[in-house]
């Protein structure tokens, strides 16, 4: 993938990152969405491309990711442009703040890009209608085909200066891509842009695979296939292709995931009848066996600094969530509700722990403290699980599977989002089925 550069061309007007625009609750929705305008990006009369690229149309483009992104946190009401009265390139240089606020906006983006030697410079501000002043002011150069990149840091930008909390648009997901009938679907390895755009298939479909997982510090992944109906814990180098087998293992082998440092995989394993977690160095290869217990310990996740491992385990006779250090001491049940407890994912932020419940034929996700405490589910269905964290952990991804018709026949996966208030629940598009999402960290680090 082409870098992005970004060349900083002012600094922040305001330096005090405490205040923002908006202020979120983590308990309930912001109700009221912040009425923010996009202007088009402003195309300088001497821009030139020698590719089949429309300089033009680009501005517009730039301008529809950035609402898009607004538009999707829940958070923002992106204007229509109809209701704009200023030129693109005049409020570029300085808004009329009194006739934006007549349309009732109470932020402004403007910008404008220029094209020159097959370079893409793009200006961007933000603006306070409020106050009457400027917010922000960057500058970003790359290449002309990396413009939807560009889109995507403006608006990571735009939404930490407005919220005070980094932005997760400049990202990607990927996921189990799924197509055929339920007893006879195929798989493969599927790679996206957060909002949908740019998908990649990274595998064939002639193996069975499961469980893709972002490594937190780069773009490798982990996932299980099954080769000759044998499981294997695969690495793959997102950029480059480069893919190797981390291990084959005789038994059951389920969820591998990456330690916070990326050095670590930590998965479950089952042996002699039993499952366990163990964790793999991928330096040395040493397998080190964290668990050992009579029960089904698995689906384990670390906490954002490698202290502590959440994990579900039947220890206690029914399916619960279980903390303990990462040496495997000092373990500690946290759920004691009504029903079952599966799949727990730490947050980035350290702060929650998400889950998946399933009672009385239904299932939850829901998010607690990481001592159980505050739990609150969030969204229920006919089946549902896996919830992946954005890396600001403000939103989770998860897949939701659905019957077709009332008869139950048929079956359709879709991969979802949902804020953690529990609004803003969205279908996230996608070309084929999914499943198993998972969220990469920012690209532009």
């Amino acid at each position: 993938m082409i870098r992005v550069i970004l060349i900083l061309l002012f600094f922040l007007t305001q330096t005090n990152k405490a205040f923002s625009l908006i202020e979120v609750d983590i308990t309930r929705g912001n109700l009221d969405p912040l009425p923010i305008a996009v202007s088009p990006l402003h195309v300088d009369p001497n821009s030139k491309t020698g590719s089949n690229i429309k300089v033009k149309e680009l501005g517009e483009k730039i301008s529809e990711i950035v609402e898009k992104n607004f538009k999707s946190t829940g958070l923002f009401n992106p204007l229509k442009k109809d209701a704009f009265v200023q030129k693109p390139d005049i409020a570029h240089l300085k808004p009329r703040f009194e006739d934006w606020r007549l349309i009732k906006a109470q932020a402004l983006v403007t910008g404008k890009l220029l094209i020159k030697d097959e370079k893409l410079k793009i200006e961007f501000r933000l603006w306070d209608l409020t106050a009457s002043k400027e917010m922000i002011a960057l500058a970003f150069t790359t290449t002309p085909s990396n413009w939807r990149r560009v889109a995507h840091i403006i608006s990571d930008k735009i939404y930490e200066r407005l919220t005070g909390e980094e932005g997760y648009f400049d990202t990607r997901i990927i996921y189990v891509s799924e197509e055929g009938p339920k007893n006879n679907r195929i798989k493969k390895l599927a790679i996206m842009d957060q909002d949908g755009a740019k998908t990649k298939y990274l595998t064939l479909g002639n193996e069975l695979v499961l469980t893709p997982r972002f490594n937190p510090t780069n773009q490798l992944v982990t996932y299980l296939s099954y080769f000759r109906n044998l499981p294997r814990v695969y690495l793959l180098d997102i950029e480059t292709g480069v893919q190797e087998v981390v291990g084959n293992f005789p038994g059951m082998t389920f969820a591998p995931r990456f330690s916070p440092d990326g050095k670590k995989i930590i998965m479950s394993f089952a042996k002699d009848g039993n499952s366990d977690i163990y964790t793999m160095d991928l330096e040395t290869r040493v397998v080190e066996r964290i668990t050992e217990d009579t029960s089904i310990d698995t689906s384990p996740s670390y906490s954002p600094d490698g202290k502590y491992i959440c994990f579900n385990s039947d220890r206690s006779g029914l399916q619960q969530i279980y903390v303990m250090k990462s040496d495997g001491s000092d373990v500690k049940r946290i759920t004691f509700g009504k029903g079952l407890y599966g799949t727990p994912v730490w947050s980035p932020r350290g702060d929650l722990i998400a889950f998946t419940k399933v009672r009385k034929g239904r299932f939850y996700i829901g998010v607690m403290r990481a001592d159980g405490t505050g739990e609150r589910l969030l969204t229920e269905n006919y089946y549902q699980e896996a919830p992946s964290w954005s890396p600001n952990g403000r939103v989770l991804i998860f897949y939701r599977e659905t019957k077709s018709n009332s008869k139950g026949e048929g079956h359709s996966a879709k991969l979802w989002s949902i804020d953690i208030t529990g609004y803003n629940e969205r279908k996230i598009k996608t070309e084929t089925d999914a499943s198993d999402p998972s969220w990469s960290s920012l690209l532009s680090k």
